[in-house]
């Protein structure tokens, strides 16, 4: 099976009921996840979560299927979460579906694999594509309409009516992240006491109390400043960034965002484009913010293609490594986010 973020929602149910192995992929990694996360709330008893990384699996391939036919402690159902980077998890799954056609596989629990720095073209992605209990899933950045609804979606599963605009707030509060979106709609119906059987409308006043503003009160001004190399103004954005508690987490989500629309427009642009007609092509396609505009034409120009896929990499890793390090997570990103600005204001 194949889908991608325009269908998912209707594939989902069907993959829900068959597929073994799920392969979410493609730039847009927290459309990925959350594609993940709603394929596991609709499988019949997802159970416990068993986790595992890229690395783990290919170090040790056997490992995937062995922990999917195997039960757990107390007999319960479980499923098991892999992120992966590129194609790492390749010979894991290789090895598990030769067990699985093999018929070794009986009663085994289903595996979800969100893979950064990969897409519907990758090996792993060509393991699965043809098979009926296999799901490929590609995700590409969104736009503010496709946030935006989703963002109604997630409100009316949580009992929330979203008054005025409040829906688009989240989405750009949120950066178009669809994993952030969900947070402020949690926080939200939490604060409202909403529920599926008890709605609440939200309005302008909730969304200010729980503290969803916009992008230039959250992460932007920061991720502006490392991704333009603007090593003047870091200093003072990170000290923003502990001032007012931003999470190392989002921040770094953003980034990434960030990152993925600019290897979206590179490709877009090709050798020798224009990058102004380019960005004003994307307004009028409402892709770009207009207040955008400035901060992408000095990141075009500072990141190439090539260079941009290694940054997709490198904060991939930054991204495991503060999951990892929960502690030290502020300090370790304030070193990377240094690091790549001073990377940006060298590519003059």
């Amino acid at each position: 099976m194949r889908a991608t973020q325009r269908d998912f929602a209707s594939v989902a149910p069907k993959a829900a009921k068959q597929a073994r192995i799920a392969f979410f992929c493609g730039p847009d990694e927290a459309g990925a996840s959350a594609a993940a996360a709603r394929l596991i709330s609709l499988l019949p008893e997802a159970g416990e979560r068993v986790e595992f990384s890229g690395a783990e699996l290919r170090t040790d391939p056997v490992r995937l299927g062995d922990e999917a036919r195997s039960t757990s402690l107390f007999g319960d159902t479980r499923h098991i979460v892999v992120r992966a980077n590129g194609d790492e998890a390749h010979d894991a799954v290789k090895t598990y579906l030769e067990a699985i056609d093999m018929g070794q596989a009986e009663g085994a629990c289903p595996v979800m694999i969100v893979a950064t720095s990969a897409t519907d073209k990758s090996r792993t992605a060509k393991l699965l594509e043809k098979r009926a209990d296999g799901l490929v899933a590609m995700f590409y950045p969104p736009d503010l309409r496709s946030v935006t609804d989703e963002v109604r979606r997630m409100a009316g599963a949580a009992g929330l009516t979203l008054g005025g605009d409040i829906a688009e707030q989240i989405a750009r509060a949120s950066g178009l992240d669809v994993r952030l979106a969900q947070s402020e709609v949690t926080k939200l119906a939490l604060y409202l006491d909403a529920s599926p059987q008890a709605p609440r409308k939200a309005d302008a006043e909730a969304l200010e109390a729980v503290g969803a503003k916009t992008e230039e009160d959250g992460f932007m001004p920061l991720v502006n400043a490392v991704l333009s190399g603007q090593v003047n103004r870091l200093p003072g954005e990170l000290r923003r960034f502990a001032e007012v508690s931003l999470n190392p987490v989002g921040v770094l989500l953003a980034i990434e965002r960030r990152a993925a629309q600019l290897a979206q427009l590179t490709a877009r642009l090709g050798p020798g484009g224009n990058i102004n007609a380019l960005l004003d092509s994307e307004q009028k396609a409402h892709r770009v913010f207009w207040r955008d505009k400035r901060d992408l034409t000095e990141q075009l120009n500072r990141w190439n293609a090539r260079k941009l896929d290694r940054l997709v990499q490198r904060l991939a890793a930054a991204h495991r490594a503060l999951l990892s390090n929960s502690q030290s997570a502020e300090l370790l990103l304030k070193q990377e986010l240094v690091e790549i600005a001073r990377y940006a204001a060298a590519r003059r």
